[in-house]
């Protein structure tokens, strides 16, 4: 039986799940398991233990990460990313009086040690099923804070629009971090909503 770590560089449109399935049938084995979700549209490093190996996932999964991303400001949607539905949008009056100052308060305000509520369609379980298939069914989902840390979130570009303001940051957290959260919830505190694009 294949035994080791895999390194894999996760396309946009696969979920943790499909890149595990697809392991396992190159390596023909069942065990192979996986150090920490990565959300179907997002991109990069997934850690994959094959055979004896997966217990050494154990050990990963609680570690800091870093991710690089790019935040829409001026829309909110049903998933805090790009993949949700749309459900509010700012007046460009709104966009336009978000001063670079305030983008910095806002920011400064989401680093360090943070309560965050996870985006409702994440991969939770809430009494034994995932929060994402409670939302889908047309449940209301709400979940509760944990505290995470965010130990940088650094503006790489910030570039404006009639509609909206593109952040694009490196953020270093903890595990259990979700990066959409940290859109949706700059944007309201901001005023004008927000989400993940990349």
């Amino acid at each position: 039986m294949p035994t080791g770590l895999l390194l894999v560089d996760k396309p946009s449109g696969l979920t943790s799940h499909d890149v595990v399935a697809r392991a396992r049938r190159a390596l023909g084995t069942r065990k192979v398991g996986h150090a920490g979700t990565l959300d179907p549209m997002a991109t990069g490093l997934l850690t994959l233990g094959a055979g004896s190996s997966t217990r050494l996932l154990t050990y990963l999964v609680g570690l800091d990460k870093t991710y690089e991303t790019t935040m829409r400001l001026g829309a909110e949607t049903t998933t805090d990313d790009a993949e949700g539905e749309v459900v509010s949008t700012a007046d460009p009056a709104v966009i336009a009086a978000v001063t670079d100052e305030a983008l910095a308060a806002g920011i400064r305000a989401l680093t360090g040690e943070i309560d965050q509520r996870p985006s409702s369609v994440s991969a939770i379980k809430v009494d034994g099923k995932r929060a994402y298939d409670r939302v889908r069914a047309g449940e209301e989902v709400k979940l509760a804070s944990r505290r995470v840390t965010i130990s940088a979130f650094e503006v790489v570009d910030v570039r404006r629009s009639e509609t909206a303001i593109e952040v694009d940051a490196r953020i270093d957290c903890s595990s259990g971090t979700y990066i959409r959260a940290l859109a949706r919830d700059l944007g309201a505190a901001l005023g004008i909503g927000g989400h993940l694009t990349a």
